[in-house]
């Protein structure tokens, strides 16, 4: 199933199908944490997974200065079948080869199954960190030293 899904850089254009479905996916209002700016200005390192040409996940994006994943979204239909693990892999290629060596990401403390993908994928995580996003707006944070050597199942 997963196999048969293919990667493949976004563009300015999937930012319509990907705001679609960002709230069923998500099970809640957050579509506003994806501005259109963010596929306008930083397709290049935002990846689009389809299946059959349908939209199923979703990878976005890095500023040119550090590999942050800002959003990473799986259709409920494709999760659990190692969708996500691909499209990071695929993100930790594009940010080697453009000479990136740390990824980060930030989630909600509440996000209790991005925080277990996130520390299985062998992240650093920091948090909850009080006020991070302003008050009241606690977050996790996620660090991943690409030069590490070590397999990412035996770090941290």
């Amino acid at each position: 199933m997963v196999h048969d899904v293919r990667l493949r850089p976004a563009e300015p254009a999937d930012y319509d199908a990907i705001v679609a479905v960002m709230d069923d996916w998500w099970g809640r209002p957050v579509r506003a944490a994806l501005p259109r700016l963010f596929l306008d200005h930083f397709h290049r390192t935002s990846i689009v997974a389809e299946h059959d040409g349908d939209l199923v996940g979703f990878l976005s994006p890095s500023a040119p200065e550090v590999a942050y994943i800002h959003f990473v979204g799986v259709d409920p239909r494709f999760r659990g079948r190692g969708l996500a693990r691909r499209m990071y892999r695929r993100f930790f290629e594009l940010a080697r080869s453009d000479g990136r060596s740390v990824v980060q990401a930030i989630t909600s403390p509440h996000n209790h199954g991005s925080i277990a993908f996130h520390t299985a994928l062998g992240f650093t995580v920091t948090g909850p960190v009080p006020g991070y996003n302003g008050p009241s707006a606690d977050r996790v944070v996620f660090r991943l030293d690409l030069d590490d050597p070590r397999p990412p199942a035996n770090r941290g």
